[in-house]
């Protein structure tokens, strides 16, 4: 048996794990604030941290009370893989690792960027990450390798490779002013999102958040719902829609950043 005593805590605005990216590159810019905890001469141990822009942070799953020897991860359209070869959470130790960009530090806080992380996930250890020895670009990458190269020779316009097929995405004039509009607004590039999810599939899929709606398909990205209908190997993307209910929407806020008022004006433009 070993022993983890957590060296601090996460404070994120990611409050569940369907708010997280999955992985830190997909959240550039995502701030974060890591706490470490007082007493434990840790003033110390952060000094000459200053220095490295990028760090790795070891933390714990602390919102899996499972694990499962098989999953699905986001971008395999190919079935399930062994969760040593995945980066699921549903782990036998959920441990977690995380590459984070750092901002600055202040007394026992460090100021983050780019984080993955929910709120509440405690700290287990911090390393700086050194790109000449940490960062191996050429390196195989098992199943996800093929996969990827589909996704890629699709996006070139080239036939993707067998047995692997990727999508075509097309979105209709109304979903395409739609995602225009909401990323004008959020800063949330969704058509590149939409289209990089929908490009492995339209299939359910719990982590990529897809359902079927009625007759069609209905992706949850971030606060947004998008519509959207298959048909041999193209997907349309039909519709965009605040992931609100109309009552939270219409509730007027106490604040000056009211979170909630791009989703107001989303509906008052698209009624």
């Amino acid at each position: 048996m070993l022993t983890l005593d957590p060296i601090g805590v996460v404070h994120s605005p990611l409050r569940s794990k369907a708010e997280a990216a999955r992985q830190p590159a997909a959240a550039l810019d995502a701030t974060a604030r890591i706490e470490l905890h007082p007493g434990r001469n840790f003033e110390h141990a952060l000094e000459d941290l200053e220095g490295w822009e990028r760090l790795w942070v070891l933390f714990w799953f602390h919102l899996n009370d499972s694990w499962r020897p098989k999953v699905l991860p986001p971008r395999s359209a190919s079935g399930r893989k062994g969760v040593f070869a995945t980066r699921s959470p549903y782990r036998p130790n959920p441990l977690g690792l995380s590459a984070v960009r750092l901002e600055r530090v202040e007394g026992l806080t460090l100021h983050i960027r780019d984080v993955d992380l929910v709120d509440g996930t405690p700290v287990l250890d911090i390393k700086p990450y050194v790109p000449y020895t940490d960062a191996w670009p050429d390196s195989r990458m098992g199943w996800l390798q093929d996969e990827a190269h589909a996704v890629q020779r699709v996006r070139a316009g080239e036939t993707p490779p067998d047995p692997i097929t990727a999508w075509s995405v097309q979105f209709d004039p109304l979903a395409a002013e739609q995602a225009a509009w909401i990323e004008a607004r959020t800063g949330l590039p969704l058509r590149e999102r939409i289209s990089a999810t929908l490009m492995l599939g339209p299939q359910p899929h719990a982590y990529r958040r897809i359902r079927r709606d009625g007759g069609g398909y209905l992706l949850k990205v971030k606060e947004w719902r998008v519509r959207f209908s298959r048909e041999r190997q193209d997907i349309r993307v039909l519709a965009i829609s605040s992931g609100y209910r109309p009552a939270e929407i219409g509730r007027s806020a106490d604040h000056a950043e009211d979170p909630l008022a791009v989703h107001r004006d989303f509906r008052a433009a698209w009624k």
